[in-house]
């Protein structure tokens, strides 16, 4: 009883894939290029997609740049909330 247990995990579970056939192509001619399976070569790309993300941490992270100088808006820009403000205080050789 306990071999019958014990091969059913062994057992390779069967499947049937519906790929693109372009994508097949490509599958096929690199498991060839490098000596293996096409299952092994699915397989290998399934690990590697369902592995958990490596994610940096926020302490891995760099410090975003802070401006600490002085100043702000010019008072060319009327309401800094809108993009045509904006875009007509940069149109305007008066404004700093």
């Amino acid at each position: 009883m306990l071999e019958s247990c014990r091969n059913l995990h062994l057992d390779p579970m069967r499947t049937t894939l519906d790929i693109n056939d372009a994508l097949l192509a490509k599958a096929k001619a690199v498991a060839a290029q490098e000596q293996t399976s096409l299952t092994r070569l699915i397989e290998e790309g399934l690990v590697l997609r369902l592995r958990p993300q490596a994610g940096r941490s926020d302490s891995d992270r760099p410090p975003l740049p802070v401006y600490a100088g002085s100043g702000g808006l010019t008072a060319a820009v009327s309401d800094p909330l809108t993009n045509r403000a904006l875009l007509d205080a940069a149109d305007d050789p008066g404004a700093e």
